[in-house]
Parts: structure tokens; sequence; C-alpha cells
């Protein structure tokens, strides 16, 4: 047996549970033996979610190890370039008015 974490955060609440499982299981398994897509059925790991461990992309027949944390990422509402592309624009802008 192993234990690992899988964490999920959305607009309203943070979810995180530790789990202890067999060895050999993959990301999907335990995903689904969390029960977090009952909790959270906006999770579309077909489609709009990603899933990692700390932070590195991973495929959903990842195998895991001892203290493996699987995260679960939502999709983002605007593009990171975009955003900061929008918020040296700004900083220009205020700069000029002064």
């Amino acid at each position: 047996m192993i234990n690992i974490e899988i964490a999920y955060v959305n607009e309203q609440e943070q979810y995180l549970k530790e789990l202890e499982i067999p060895e050999g299981f993959t990301i999907e398994q335990v995903i689904k033996l969390s029960g977090i897509l009952e909790i959270f059925p906006e999770i579309n790991l077909n489609k709009t979610h990603k899933i990692g461990i700390f932070g590195k992309l991973c495929d959903k027949d990842t195998v895991l190890k001892q203290g493996n944390r699987i995260e679960i990422y939502r999709p983002l509402r605007i593009d990171t370039m975009v955003r900061r592309f929008k918020k040296v624009k700004e900083a220009k802008k205020n700069h000029v008015k002064k």
C-alpha cells in the first residue's frame, strides 16, 4: 500500500484528500476511487480538465508512487499571455496619464 493525495480547486472551494491505495494503481483508477467526480460533476478529464502530479502534466494511465499528489487543473478563463499583455498595456496607459 502507498499513500497519495488528490487535489482540486474550483472558484468556490478547495478539495484535498489523502488516500491509501494499492501499489500499481493509475491516476485514472484513483480519481474514480476517490469519489471526486461525484463531488465535482463539472470535472471532465476527457475534454476540459488536465491532470498532473506536483505541477507536471501526466496521462491518466500514469502509475502512482508513494507520496504523489494528483492535481486536477481546471481550464483557464483567460490565456496567461493575453492577461500579461493587457496588464502591461494598462500600466503604460496609466503611466502616460500622470
